[in-house]
């Protein structure tokens, strides 16, 4: 009968659990990245189409006329006062365009017709910005120059 035995330092035996621990984290960050990446998000809507659009705005409780204007918008790589401002108000209903910086987004337009309390509701747009299908900001807002006003999409 043959015995083989291997006899290593202490010091050999660490570097080769670290060794060991370093690739097991490496491929699980990999892989957990790649596989979020190519699944919308927990709690992400997705608009791809004019009825989904349609929809969404009908859930929130609007009524709206069909879209009013559609438009290529390029979310600037930097944020100035008007967009740091405009991002707060999409924080607080849990979006971040701060992650979309430099792309170009679709921004669907609608004309709300049901908002409370406001005598000229021809100027009361929805605004809903669209990047590949999914819903990633968006504001009720009134163009009127006298009493304008912005907010979070839901009523």
């Amino acid at each position: 009968m043959k015995m083989f035995t291997l006899r290593l330092k202490p010091k050999t035996i660490f570097g080769l659990i670290l060794i060991v621990t370093g690739v097991v984290v490496i491929a699980v960050t990999f892989f957990a990245n790649h596989v979020e990446s190519s699944r919308p998000a927990a709690g992400s809507v997705l608009l791809a189409t004019e009825q989904e659009r349609a929809d969404y705005l009908t859930t929130l409780g609007w009524q709206f006329s069909p879209t009013f204007e559609e438009k290529q918008v390029r979310i600037p790589a930097e944020f100035n006062e008007t967009y740091t401002r405009y991002n707060e108000i999409q924080k607080s209903q849990g979006f971040d365009l701060e992650k979309y910086k430099g792309k170009t987004v679709t921004v669907y337009t609608y004309n709300i017709l049901n908002y409370p309390a406001y005598e000229n509701k021809d100027y009361i747009l929805a605004n809903l910005i669209v990047l590949d299908g999914e819903l990633i900001g968006g504001d009720i807002c009134s163009t009127s120059a006298d009493n304008g006003f912005m907010q979070g999409l839901k009523k």
